[in-house]
């Protein structure tokens, strides 16, 4: 089991340490669950009264934090949440269930380029003309097809499969069950049904790209889908295909991009977000879950809705729709006032 000291954490996460630096730590744990052999943090003011009754041995907290308790050690620095992020990776170390070298299972073409320093896991399938770099790691039941490459220290979690010629970037994640590189959505129609389009193009993910469990990416029908450098996707994302990602753009779950949409640099797509082809999301904006962008979204504007609409919009429309049931028994109490009015009138004549 891996153990620290408190003065070893101070310097991993860059805090400074107040209280008893010899103490030892096993590892990181919430404020209401931490024991006295733990280390927590405080980020979010909701959680502060925790830290009356946490038995932590330890809490990193903000440089101006005051505590009321004196028995309590703190590790105080400028940021809380990364201070404890790198803390947790201390303590995490090397996960990764591949040993190092090719495990006697996996099938390697020929001409494939293994890097000797790749860890290839149980049942991987590396094609003819495919590339694997340095520190690549790949997880059991991975398929990496004829001349798809993957770059150093980029690691494909089980049953990933890579399609024909697509490219993955240096020190990028591909979650378990991700595909990238099937086949676009394209059918035309005939008179003898429908006829399926061909899609010869490819997929390009670039360097420092995330990608989640069992989400698909779709090869271009020409040219490239791209997912490009920094860019985020959560679980189940679909990425349709020519669509495009720019940097540092965050896809949450179950987000969809049809044929052709653009989402620009450090945008962010809630979760359930759909993007209709051939539409763009622009740099910085941000689109609440569940909506659906029908039209192009200003940079940096702040869309919700079905169909997505600005912001304020979509909320004044919320708060109206909330008073349509009162509205509508005045209407009907008005209906009902102006036929008493005609009738009483038609008994004048």
């Amino acid at each position: 089991m891996t153990t620290k000291t408190l003065a070893e954490l101070a310097v991993i996460c860059g805090a400074t340490l107040d209280g008893d630096g010899e103490r030892v730590v096993s590892g990181p744990a919430s404020l209401s669950d931490a024991g006295p052999t733990e280390i927590s943090f405080l980020a979010n003011s909701l959680y502060e009264k925790l830290l009356a009754t946490t038995a932590a041995a330890a809490v990193i907290v903000s440089s101006d934090y005051e505590s009321e308790r004196e028995d309590l050690t703190l590790l105080r620095c400028e940021n809380p949440n990364s201070a404890f992020t790198a803390v947790v990776q201390a303590f995490a170390g090397d996960q990764s269930a591949v040993d190092p070298g090719v495990h006697p299972s996996a099938v390697i073409a020929q001409s494939a380029e293994v890097h000797e320093e790749a860890r290839i896991g149980a049942l991987v399938s590396v094609g003819e003309g495919a590339r694997i770099g340095r520190n690549a790691v790949l997880h059991p039941g991975v398929i990496v097809e004829k001349e798809a490459s993957v770059g150093e220290e980029t690691v494909l979690q089980a049953g990933v499969q890579l399609f024909r010629g697509v490219t993955i970037g240096a020190r990028c994640t591909l979650g378990a069950g991700t595909v990238v590189g099937s086949d676009g959505f394209g059918f035309d129609p005939s008179d003898a049904g429908w006829i399926k389009v061909a899609q010869c193009g490819t997929v390009n993910i670039e360097d420092d790209v995330d990608v989640g469990a069992n989400s698909t990416i779709d090869r271009a029908r020409f040219g490239s889908t791209r997912i490009c450098r920094g860019a985020k996707l959560d679980n189940m994302v679909h990425v349709g295909h020519n669509a495009l990602v720019e940097e540092d753009a965050m896809l949450i779950a179950q987000v969809g991009l049809a044929g052709s949409s653009r989402v620009g640099r450090g945008a962010i797509l809630g979760g359930k977000v759909g993007v209709v082809g051939h539409t763009t999301v622009g740099a910085g904006a941000r689109v609440a879950g569940g909506a659906v962008v029908w039209s192009d979204v200003e940079p940096g504007a702040d869309y919700a809705g079905l169909p997505a609409r600005p912001k304020v919009e979509f909320l004044q429309t919320m708060a109206l729709s909330r008073r349509l049931p009162g509205l509508l028994d005045r209407i009907k109490a008005l209906e009902a006032r102006i036929q008493e009015l005609e009738a009483s009138q038609g008994d004048k004549t």
